[in-house]
């Protein structure tokens, strides 16, 4: 192995990420076969690992019902084509606001159906 001192800091920069990177794999190798014993021993011992370490399957979250958002522009030319003012621009709106319009101008105005 070389002096350290006499490398440049590139070369100490590039050692380091070697030596990170050779840690990382020695502690992942490590982990497996401590799990692959780990799993031998309660197989050995008439458990699962699972048993063992009370690991349960986690539910799947439950997601709230959203609720629906009016629509609050509308496309002058079609009028059911609409959208909410969320997520991304639709194409219409993007060429709309191309053309020179602006959001107020296509904004479905109260008294006026969209649909």
């Amino acid at each position: 192995m070389s002096n350290l001192n006499s490398m440049s800091l590139a070369e100490l920069k590039s050692l380091e990420k070697k030596v990170a990177r050779a840690i990382a794999k020695f502690e992942e190798l490590e982990k497996k076969q401590a799990l692959v014993a780990l799993k031998a021993q309660a197989k050995k011992l008439g458990f699962s690992l699972s048993e063992l370490t009370g690991a349960v399957a986690k539910p799947a979250k439950q997601q709230k019902p959203r609720k629906k958002v009016p629509p609050k522009y509308a496309n002058p030319a079609d009028k059911s084509q609409t959208w909410t003012g969320r997520g991304r621009r639709p194409v219409w709106v993007v060429e709309a606001l191309e053309a020179g319009r602006t959001l107020d101008d296509l904004e479905i105005k109260s008294g006026t159906p969209a649909a």
